[in-house]
């Protein structure tokens, strides 16, 4: 009876075992790599087939007809595969902008990506990365680069009026197939002759044209095609399930930069899945290194045929995993692997009592995150106010730092170009935070309160006087300063200064002047931060443009180290620091700052700086 009911339960486990492993064999395993056809193997004349989505989300197939290889191209150790497109599909659109990654088979074995043209041709004639060099650059590791070192940080940089952005040059960029030529050669016409990168189509959606236009350049010269989207926004969405079914090879890809109210995606075509290991591109989407971008499924909306560049124009669908790393031979990404995103929320103030919020998601990227900023936050000042002409617009918000005190942006600006100058002051902190080589730096989030009016309030500080020219220790005086406004009418700020207790005999120079002059008079220009909470006060510190200061300095030697005002030095001080064993390390300064104050924004944006002497005495 034992033996029997022993093997009833065996039997019963055999059973449960048996559905377990059918239940497991009934979900699609991940695919995996193809085989590869050896680049050596390849022969001018073979002929195969490739794959792009031409329409929705389904790869069609075109023909591919071997015409060479071009060895040490796009560099050293590499090389491309140059061939010819056959087929009606491809007959009618050329080499578009969103093919690059199609991947190409012969003998079914995948050979590599289509990622290159030659502009202008007449022939749809590409040049194809091999797959193999793909692999082999993201095998050697795919972890993050080496820590970076902090570096100098101007306060200008930081007040972010003038901010520029600073993205890197791609890896590969216009290689000419001939050897350079002095300029009015007549061989000058020829350079036309080149193989370039399939450019990306960088998909606009919730952008006007006029901020398209401002930033296009800037796009256009680091390999990126703006094309202004036809779609609604991509929402912000958590990360979608995964199966076999995901991101089939010569299916449509898109790198969010961003998403939610407004969308920012760059198409290609995935050209291999081994696992959850996604190869894309066949050529370097913007040479970040290691990165981390949503990598979400796409829908081509049609193919744009264009004499100068044809391109896909797609909406991104559901986010799948993340870009990790953007380097020469393509892309890579994980799937089932969620980026970091910085959320964003604006609420506009418009000039005609209306209030409209934004959200929206960038990307985490010390060069990306800056510009993405400066063209969301225009937009959104655009978008219902005017781009050029007088206006003035006020920007109050905070930036949040993970484990560090709040960034208060507080920031007013009145001129012709107030809405390019309100986006770079967002743009400019937080550039300087995720470049500051800091491997801790992460930006939980960006709140802004944006006030915009379409009237000029600006003016001019034309003079100070004083009440009295000598004073005594703990006197108050009063400081006049006389502004006049761009439209002719002058008005006058009195500003009570109180002298310190503790000032020596002697002369003061009073200082009456706007943020921005008082600042770029003082001998602290930059400084090496030596961590990030010392960068982060710094930020918090920034001298503002919209208002007044009052500075009260004495003539006494003084020194700059770092970002620290040492004044009124003793002269055994001043003796080491002048040492004939040491030089450098320290900005030597005549006027040493004995009180400042801060006074609050006034109706109009006051510019201008001024002095005056006060003689202190017993």
């Amino acid at each position: 009876m034992k033996s029997f009911r022993l093997l009833i339960v065996l039997m019963f486990l055999l059973a449960i075992i048996s559905a377990t492993g059918a239940g497991q064999t009934a979900v699609n395993p991940a695919p995996k790599a193809l085989p590869v056809f050896p680049i050596e193997d390849i022969k001018p004349g073979m002929k195969g087939t490739a794959r792009t989505v031409f329409s929705g989300t389904q790869a069609e197939e075109f023909g591919v007809e071997v015409l060479g290889i071009l060895p040490g191209f796009p560099g050293a150790h590499q090389s491309a595969i140059i061939a010819r497109l056959t087929g009606a599909n491809v007959e009618k659109t050329g080499v578009f902008a969103g093919m690059s990654g199609s991947p190409v088979f012969i003998d079914g074995k995948i050979v590599g990506a289509i990622a290159f043209s030659f502009p202008f041709s007449k022939d749809p004639i590409a040049g194809i990365t091999p797959i193999k060099q793909m692999i082999d650059l993201f095998d050697k590791g795919t972890g993050s680069d080496k820590p970076k070192e902090p570096h100098s940080v101007s306060f200008s940089q930081l007040a972010g009026t003038d901010w520029k952005s600073n993205l890197p040059k791609p890896t590969v960029s216009s290689v000419s197939l001939l050897a350079p030529v002095s300029a009015g050669s007549p061989m000058m016409p020829l350079l036309g002759q080149q193989m370039v990168p399939i450019a990306t189509p960088l998909v606009f959606t919730g952008i006007s044209q006029e901020s398209l236009a401002l930033f296009a350049p800037q796009l256009a010269a680091n390999g990126l095609l703006p094309v202004a989207g036809v779609g609604g926004s991509a929402p912000i969405t958590s990360l979608g399930p995964v199966d076999a079914n995901t991101f089939p090879i010569g299916s449509s890809i898109s790198v969010q930069l961003v998403r939610g109210d407004y969308s920012l995606a760059a198409a290609g075509t995935v050209t291999m899945r081994d696992g959850d290991r996604i190869y894309a591109f066949g050529h370097p989407f913007l040479s970040l290194g290691s990165s981390d971008m949503p990598m979400t499924e796409t829908s081509v909306v049609t193919v744009i045929s264009n004499v100068n560049n044809s391109f896909k124009l797609s909406v991104p669908g559901k986010m799948v995993g993340s870009i990790s790393q953007d380097r020469a031979s393509g892309i890579f990404g994980m799937l089932g692997k969620a980026p970091k995103m910085i959320p964003v929320k604006i609420n506009l103030h418009t000039s005609r009592d209306r209030q409209e919020t934004y959200s929206y998601e960038i990307a985490n990227d010390s060069f990306l995150t800056p510009l993405l900023l400066n063209i969301t936050v225009f937009n959104t000042i655009t978008s219902s106010e005017r781009a050029l002409g007088d206006s003035t617009i006020s920007i109050k918000g905070e930036i949040k730092v993970k484990g560090q005190e709040t960034i208060q942006v507080d920031r007013r600006f009145s001129s012709a170009n107030s809405a390019i100058t309100a986006s770079s002051a967002v743009a400019a902190p937080v550039g300087s935070l995720l470049a500051s080589g800091f491997d801790d730096v992460q930006v939980d989030g960006i709140n802004l309160d944006i006030t915009s009016t379409d009237t000029k309030y600006a003016a001019t500080l034309e003079r100070v006087a004083i009440d009295r020219t000598e004073v005594r220790r703990g006197d108050k005086i009063e400081v006049q300063a006389y502004v006049r406004t761009d439209s002719g009418k002058q008005f006058v700020q009195r500003i009570p200064v109180q002298i310190p207790e503790d000032a020596a005999l002697g002369q003061l120079l009073v200082f009456v002047g706007d943020g921005g002059a008082l600042q770029e008079g003082s001998p602290a220009k930059s400084f090496v931060p030596q961590d990030l909470g010392q960068l982060v006060r710094a930020i918090n510190t920034v001298k503002k443009s919209d208002r007044l200061y009052v500075k009260l300095y004495r003539i006494t030697p003084g020194a700059v180290i770092g970002s620290n005002e040492m004044p009124n030095l003793p002269p055994s001080v001043v003796a080491t620091l002048n040492s004939d064993r040491t030089s450098g390390g320290y900005t030597p300064t005549v006027l040493s700052p004995v009180y400042e104050m801060e006074l609050p924004p006034a109706e109009f944006v006051i510019s201008g700086q001024q002095l005056i002497a006060v003689e202190v005495v017993r």
